[in-house]
């Protein structure tokens, strides 16, 4: 095996996996009963495996350790605390849709949280911080190749630099919890969980309180603030490894606002999650666009007319 084999393995390991969930998110609408229960859970594992290994190989063990911790231990411990007691989301029980439980809550839901926090974190990164510089010996195009290759480095932005870091949460935390604009609204109808109370509710959205937003608001920023501290330097930046998680965000967002609208019959949900998501979403396919442009130009490259997540 020759030693570009492992990088390239890793390079390519997070593409495998998101196309492997696009797969079976285009499959989705498409099914319904038991088959649809069974591929929602498949989603869920697949995106949790594509966002833990992608922090594994990009970031090192640290990182993907931490965000176990804290997303998937914490998203249990949530989980757990919200079904016994109420808070923070409100009363609600889950069904026997989503595969075995513990203390109420189905085992593949911490795996939710940790699936979309880790692209919600690089992409308020990839927001609050200038244009990725490239340090030397990140090879030609920076991608996966260990704990410290492709690692990006940025001068101090004094008085700005005071306010990256809550800048950062806040992006963050919008980020992951504006997901759920689209995510509790489908599960509620699918009844993969009941809500015992659903009052007040956002116009056009009945069955979901407004608590549970808030209770989602109150969980992310949480892990959001949590991660950097806990993680280490190495989720401080971004550069041409993360590609594959600002695809998925941008897919998730796209595909979601088409699916509620146009398949499942949600048209609410639709304009609350293309609102709520597309905060963070909009700016990051023009900040994307943006620098594929910056960079084409200074290559001297010509534009394609596909512009594959820069």
């Amino acid at each position: 095996m020759t030693g570009g084999t492992p990088a390239r393995l890793a390079r390519g390991y997070p593409w495998a996996l998101l196309a492997l969930l696009v797969l079976a998110q285009i499959c989705y609408p498409l099914t319904g009963g038991p088959t649809r229960a069974r591929l929602t859970v498949a989603t869920v594992v697949l995106g949790y495996l594509l966002s833990v290994g992608h922090a594994l190989a990009s970031r090192g063990p640290r990182t993907a350790v931490t965000l176990v911790a804290v997303a998937t231990g914490g998203g249990f411990a949530i989980e757990a605390l919200g079904v016994a007691t109420g808070f923070p989301f409100g009363s609600y029980d889950y069904s026997g849709q989503l595969g075995p439980k513990l203390a109420g809550v189905p085992l593949i839901i911490p795996l939710a949280w940790t699936w979309m926090a880790w692209p919600a974190w690089l992409v308020a990164t990839r927001l609050t911080t200038g244009p990725p510089i490239r340090t030397p010996g990140t090879g030609h195009n920076g991608l996966l190749g260990g704990a410290s290759a492709g690692r990006t480095a940025r001068p101090p932005a004094g008085t700005a630099a005071r306010w990256r870091w809550p800048g950062r949460i806040a992006v963050a935390t919008v980020g992951l919890a504006a997901w759920d604009l689209f995510l509790d609204p489908q599960m509620v109808a699918e009844g993969h969980w009941v809500w015992r109370e659903a009052t007040p509710a956002l116009p056009g959205l009945p069955g979901v309180p407004i608590s549970n937003y808030l209770g989602w608001l109150l969980f992310a920023v949480l892990v959001m603030a949590a991660l950097r501290p806990l993680a280490g330097p190495a989720v401080a930046v971004t550069d041409a490894r993360d590609h594959p998680m600002y695809a998925l965000y941008l897919w998730t967002y796209g595909s979601s606002v088409l699916a509620h609208a146009v398949f499942l019959d949600l048209p609410a949900s639709a304009l609350w999650g293309a609102a709520g998501m597309g905060v963070v979403a909009v700016p990051l396919a023009v900040t994307l666009r943006r620098s594929r442009r910056a960079r084409d130009s200074a290559t001297g490259t010509p534009r394609t007319p596909v512009d594959v997540a820069a």
